[in-house]
C-alpha cells in the first residue's frame, strides 16, 4: 500500500510527493490480520523489486482484483511519446519499506477514457515473492494537467511574496491585477497590509467590478497566508511598534505606556501610528523570529488570538542594541525609555529568539477502511 495520499494538483514533468511534501512511500502490510495492522511486513529480510506504472483511473470497478486486470489496466504512452512514467519506475522494498526517489508523468491524462491515472506498484517478473501472495497497491485517482497550467495556478495557502494574481478571483493580466499594479500592489503581501491599514482604499482600487460576493473569496483567501518568521519595528520619539509582516500591531510601547494587540486594535492614535510605518515599510527594522513554528493566519484570527495574547507582547527589551533608535527595558508595569538602541528577547518557554537586521522591501490512511487504496 502507499503510505500517504498523493499532493494534488499533479503536473506534467513535475516531481510527485505525498500530501506532506515528503517522497512517495510502499509499505508491505499483512491484511490477514483481523486488526487490520498497518506495520510494515519483513518477509524474512530478503529485498523484493517493485515495479511502478500508470493506470487507469477507474480500476477497479469493484474491491478487488486479480494480477492479469492489474497488468492489462495499465496505461502506456501515446503513439510517439516518451514513456508515460519517466524517472524511478523501479525500486527495491527492504524491511516491507520501499521510497519512489523521483517519478514525473511526461503526457496529461486528458486522453484516457477515465481522464484519471492513478499510479500503481506490484512486484517485479523474477523477484521473489517469498511463496506469499502480494497484492498490488494503488494511488487515489487523479488529473494530471500539462505543465503550462502550473504557470497560472492558485496557491493554497498563498506565500506572502507570492504575485498578489496568485490570489482567487485576480486573473494574471486580467483588470484587477492591472489595478492593483498601478497601485504598486505587486505582492500578495502587498495587498494584505494595504488590507489592515486601509481596506476602504483596497477595494476602491478593485472598483466595482469585484463584486461582495468576489471580495470575499479573495480576502479569506488572502488571510490563509502563511506569516513566516519576521516581524518589523517602527521607532519614533518616545514610541516603539512591532508589527507583522502584514501590518498589523503586535505590540505598541508610547511615552511608557505598552498596549497590546487587542489594547492597540482601540487606539486611534495606534492605528495612525501604523499608517505611518506603512508608509515608511522598506526602512522599517526586522526581528528574525528563530522558531521551527510558522503562524498561519486564517481569517478572523489575530496572532494573540491564535498563539495567546501574550506570544508576542510579552517581549522584553533588556539590552542595547548599538545603533540608532531607543532601548526599552519593561518594569513590572511599563516600559521605560533608558538610551539608544534595543535588542529584543523573549520567554524561554516559548523557545524563541530574536536578532535584529537591517530590512529589506520586501493519512496516513487505512487500506482496509479505503479499498482503493489497497
Amino acid at each position: 500500500m502507499f503510505a500517504k495520499n498523493l499532493k494534488k494538483p499533479i503536473f506534467t514533468g513535475s516531481k510527485i510527493i505525498d500530501e506532506d511534501n515528503n517522497p512517495l512511500q510502499i509499505i508491505l502490510v499483512d491484511d490477514s490480520n483481523n486488526d487490520h495492522s498497518i506495520a510494515p511486513v519483513n518477509l524474512d529480510r530478503r529485498p523484493i523489486r517493485l515495479d511502478i506504472v500508470a493506470l487507469h483511473g477507474d480500476f477497479p470497478s469493484g474491491d478487488k482484483w486479480s494480477s492479469d486486470e492489474f497488468d492489462r489496466n495499465i496505461v502506456k504512452e501515446r503513439d510517439g511519446k516518451r514513456p508515460l512514467l519517466a524517472g524511478e519506475v523501479t525500486l527495491t522494498m527492504r524491511n516491507g519499506v520501499g521510497t519512489i526517489g523521483d517519478i514525473e508523468f511526461t503526457d496529461n491524462s486528458s486522453w484516457i477514457r477515465s481522464r484519471k491515472f492513478k499510479i500503481g506498484v506490484r512486484v517485479a517478473k523474477g523477484s521473489s515473492d517469498q511463496g506469499v501472495a502480494v497484492c498490488e497497491a494503488m494511488t487515489e485517482a487523479f488529473n494530471v494537467r500539462d505543465h503550462r497550467g502550473e504557470l497560472y495556478k492558485k496557491h493554497h495557502p498563498p506565500m506572502l511574496e507570492d504575485d498578489v494574481w496568485r490570489l482567487e478571483k485576480i486573473g494574471k493580466d486580467g483588470a484587477f491585477h492591472k489595478k492593483l499594479s498601478a497601485e504598486n500592489i505587486n505582492t500578495v503581501q502587498d495587498f494584505l497590509k494595504l488590507s489592515v491599514v486601509d481596506l476602504d482604499r483596497l477595494r476602491q482600487i478593485l472598483g466595482q467590478g469585484m463584486s461582495d460576493k468576489m471580495w470575499d473569496v479573495t480576502y479569506k483567501h488572502a488571510r490563509e497566508c502563511t506569516l513566516g518568521n519576521k516581524l518589523y519595528i517602527h521607532r519614533g520619539p518616545n514610541i516603539l511598534l512591532t508589527l507583522n509582516p502584514i501590518c498589523e500591531v503586535m505590540e505598541a510601547a508610547i511615552n511608557g505606556q505598552v498596549f497590546s494587540n487587542e489594547e492597540a486594535l482601540n487606539q486611534l492614535n495606534i492605528k495612525k501610528l501604523a499608517r505611518q510605518a506603512y508608509s515608511k515599510w522598506d526602512f522599517l527594522e526586522v526581528i528574525e523570529r528563530k522558531t521551527n513554528e510558522v503562524p498561519l493566519l486564517t481569517q478572523g484570527h489575530t496572532m494573540d488570538q491564535q498563539y495567546g495574547a501574550n506570544h508576542y507582547h510579552t517581549i522584553e527589551i533588556n539590552k542595547s542594541y548599538q545603533q540608532n533608535g531607543y532601548a526599552l527595558e519593561r518594569s513590572p508595569n511599563n516600559l521605560e525609555m533608558i538610551n539608544e538602541g534595543y535588542i529584543t528577547t523573549t520567554p524561554m518557554e516559548f523557545g524563541v529568539c530574536f536578532n535584529v537586521t537591517g530590512s529589506s522591501s520586501q493519512s496516513h490512511m487505512n487500506p482496509f477502511e479505503n479499498p482503493h487504496l489497497r
